[in-house]
């Protein structure tokens, strides 16, 4: 791919104190380039016991601006974050769907609230995601995957507007993720050696359980085996769990999986042993295919459904009433409504887009 010349454009860095976004900084400046760095500010909502990040963050983002002479901005997205990704995330999970909040904040953080706040004064806003962009020869800008299987975040990325795309740039999208920590390392960056984040997105060391917890509360409800219809015990709340769930179910007499979830009357439906046949499926339905460029993918895709290095292939089949079927080629594990289908070409390297899971 060929390199893209940046030497004439306003670059809005968004720094965040790790180390991916911060190479990204010692990137530009081997250029000759001096960004603009924007920490972007979210935090639990006055709740002091929430245990986050953002202080060494901070500090990380300012001492890493500092070493290459870039202005950093402190920009305070907060209540957008709270108004939009949390109501987007909290809504799912009370209609028993699975929500992923780190695809939403993408689209209505990164390269929305900071947008409107302070990105739209430059051409282009610099993340630290592993994933690329190229041009075809139509001049149509597409999301490409990253050479890392296991770091590549276009399933991240797919629900963005092909206007943001336009705005993306990411300038480690060529490299793994050792050969980052390798530059990290060699050019003294206070982040070299900081672990990569698990939680959420800009929630740093809140627990996703908690975060559901405190805006959705708990509820008892009935765990049943969903072949017999035997009362095997109960949990406190369906949102806290997933479809194709095994792990920190607490129920007896396991192993159990997660197998389907009754909403309305807070039931989790479970199967008993390892890898039951119920927790596949080989078709499903989505629905609002979402388009980053506006190009629909062909009938012979690969997709995930989750964060994953691997990539499944499958047909991808229009119905008359705007949804789409995927026809799996093998059957696909813990398949849950209101997660995206994160769709590619064949060879998965384009990324088309996403489209939601249906019940």
């Amino acid at each position: 791919m060929k390199q893209e010349n940046w030497q004439d454009k306003r670059i809005a860095v968004l720094l965040s104190g790790g180390v991916d976004s911060s190479v990204v900084v010692y990137e530009l400046a081997r250029q000759g380039l001096h960004p603009d760095c924007f920490y972007i500010k979210i935090g639990p909502e006055e709740n002091e016991e929430w245990d986050c990040s953002s202080e060494e963050d901070l500090e990380m983002a300012t001492a890493v601006a500092a070493k290459y002479g870039c202005r950093l901005e402190v920009v305070d997205c907060h209540r957008e974050y709270w108004d939009q990704v949390t109501k987007y995330t909290m809504d799912k999970v009370r209609a028993g769907l699975t929500p992923n909040p780190d695809v939403m904040c993408n689209r209505l953080i990164k390269f929305g609230a900071f947008h409107e706040k302070r990105g739209r004064d430059y051409d282009l806003i610099a993340t630290g995601h592993y994933a690329q962009t190229e041009r075809d020869d139509k001049g149509r800008k597409w999301l490409t995957t990253s050479p890392d299987p296991v770091k590549d975040q276009t399933d991240f990325l797919a629900q963005i507007y092909g206007w943001q795309l336009e705005k993306a740039l990411f300038p480690i999208g060529h490299y793994v993720k050792d050969e980052v920590r390798q530059v990290a390392e060699r050019e003294h960056l206070v982040s070299a050696h900081r672990k990569d984040s698990q939680g959420i997105c800009f929630l740093g060391k809140i627990d996703y359980t908690e975060y559901v917890r405190r805006y959705v509360g708990e509820q008892a409800g009935d765990v049943v085996e969903l072949e017999t219809g035997r009362r095997i015990g109960q949990h406190r709340g369906h949102w806290f769990y997933t479809i194709g769930q095994r792990k920190g179910l607490g129920f007896g007499g396991g192993p159990w999986f997660i197998v389907k979830k009754d909403a309305a009357q807070n039931i989790l439906y479970v199967a008993h042993g390892y890898d039951p046949q119920t927790v596949y499926k080989q078709q499903f339905l989505v629905h609002d295919f979402h388009s980053i460029n506006g190009q629909m993918p062909s009938e012979s895709i690969t997709f995930k459904i989750r964060h994953t290095p691997e990539y499944h292939r499958a047909r991808l089949i229009p119905l008359p009433d705007g949804r789409f079927e995927v026809q799996s080629d093998a059957p696909i594990h813990g398949v849950a409504p209101g997660q995206f289908c994160v769709v590619y070409d064949s060879q998965h390297h384009w990324c088309y887009g996403s489209a939601e899971i249906t019940v």
